[in-house]
């Protein structure tokens, strides 16, 4: 039998699993929205207790996997325009986007904290057209590791609440400063949706030591004061379009979000 791979709890990093464990969950269903393979793989090879999960997040999965059919979508409209594009995901945790998006010609970079590579690595390996880098986001001395033939796409899901408006401003202002041009789409929450979201996922979950203060982004529109070469694109509901097969009863809960606008996904250019 395959020794599994021990994951160390207690630290920020094991919210990458949420995603993880509700993409597994999905795929296996009897007609799953999203079908992740490399998912299952590998939550049964980490040793670490998905019970509570099991038992809490019934509700969560359906955000997640929503965030993921959004950037899936996004990066496949962008890399039809623009074929040898290169796309970064930032803040990667265990997501396995490449695996669904790849044409054979983009280059993709998948960006994280060292010791979230290092887990990685047990389950990638990288090639000439899907690079991993060990960085905090925020250190941007990564931007000289990424090659752009055919335009830049950043995207990023679950990670920009996790640092405070002053931060993401100085990164989104750098990247704009050294690349000229750029995509950025990710998902914002909203001061109530931080809340919200730290009472009803982390801590269900077992996870109530992570930081509750981060970024919270009320209007969206407020990101084009920060620089005039900003502009955002669209700024989309999380669960609009994403309700097909939920059951009527979380149908209904997850409108209430959309209707508060407490979750978007956006889309910013740099231009």
């Amino acid at each position: 039998m395959e020794q599994k791979i021990k994951f160390h709890k207690g630290n920020v990093q094991e919210t990458l699993l949420l995603p993880l464990w509700g993409r597994a969950v999905e795929t296996q269903k009897e007609n799953p929205r999203l079908i992740d393979k490399k998912a299952v793989e590998i939550i049964n090879r980490l040793d670490y207790d998905f019970s509570t999960m099991d038992k809490t997040q019934s509700l969560s999965l359906h955000g997640w996997i929503a965030r993921s059919l959004h950037i899936d979508r996004t990066i496949l409209e962008f890399i039809k325009k623009h074929p040898e594009g290169t796309v970064v995901n930032i803040g990667c945790g265990l997501e396995t986007t490449y695996t669904r998006v790849d044409n054979g010609k983009i280059m993709f970079y998948d960006l994280d904290l060292p010791d979230v590579i290092a887990l990685r690595r047990h389950f990638f390996e990288d090639n000439a057209r899907h690079k991993s880098i060990a960085s905090s986001f925020l250190d941007t001395k990564w931007f000289a590791e990424i090659e752009v033939k055919d335009s830049l796409l950043c995207v990023a899901g679950g990670v920009l609440y996790y640092v405070n408006e002053e931060q993401i401003k100085k990164f989104f202002i750098a990247t704009a400063d050294h690349f000229g041009k750029c995509d950025f789409y990710f998902d914002s929450l909203t001061p109530l949706g931080i809340k919200i979201a730290n009472k009803q996922v982390l801590k269900k979950g077992g996870m109530g030591n992570m930081p509750t203060v981060g970024w919270g982004l009320k209007p969206v529109k407020s990101l084009e004061k920060w620089d005039k070469r900003f502009r955002v694109m669209s700024a989309v509901p999380m669960s609009k379009g994403m309700k097909k097969g939920v059951p009527l009863l979380e149908k209904i809960i997850l409108t209430m979000p959309d209707m508060l606008g407490m979750c978007s996904m956006v889309h910013l250019r740099i231009e």
